[in-house]
């Protein structure tokens, strides 16, 4: 694990894999290329630090919502726009532990308090398991609002990747 809230930039790629995989309209092929580099990314720097990554992309994707709202709107007020919009719709994923509602919930504050969500999260000690599933779901969830608020499927994705390709870290 890293320290400071810097986190391996294939972890980071890694983590948006895995909204790749989540994400219904990724193409089954580019699915099975992205669970691959989760894979991998997990094998050479652990669980933990891919975790470390979903929650950085958390912090950066919901910065990014509340500084420049997409589609040009009214600018999202993270207390009762934001957060609140995210936190209803965990529920829809069968598989998001309610538990683990508190820690992601305080990721989300951190970030609109404009923290460092990574740092912040390390506080914490290690994310367990079931935690960095519903990282992972809030991250779907807002690619989802930025793609609704632009009107556009897909956008986020095609911002992150078009992100990746520009910082040099490879998509295998």
């Amino acid at each position: 694990m890293t320290s400071d809230g810097v986190v391996v930039d294939e972890a980071v790629r890694a983590a948006w894999d895995t909204y790749q995989v989540v994400e219904k309209r990724t193409p089954a092929e580019e699915r099975q290329q992205a669970q691959r580099r989760v894979k991998a990314a997990m094998d050479s720097f652990g669980r933990e630090e891919v975790s470390r990554g979903t929650v950085f992309l958390v912090g950066v994707l919901t910065g990014y919502l509340i500084a420049e709202p997409p589609g040009g709107g009214d600018q999202l007020d993270p207390l009762s726009d934001l957060i609140p919009a995210v936190i209803r719709r965990l529920p829809s994923f069968e598989l998001a532990d309610p538990e683990q509602v508190p820690m992601v919930t305080g990721v989300l504050m951190a970030a609109a308090m404009g923290m460092d969500t990574v740092a912040w999260r390390d506080r914490f000690g290690k994310i367990p398991p079931k935690e960095a599933m519903v990282h992972g779901f809030v991250l779907w969830l807002l690619a989802d609002l930025f793609d609704s608020l632009v009107e556009k499927p897909g956008a986020m994705d095609q911002l992150m990747r078009e992100t990746f390709e520009t910082m040099g870290t490879s998509e295998g």
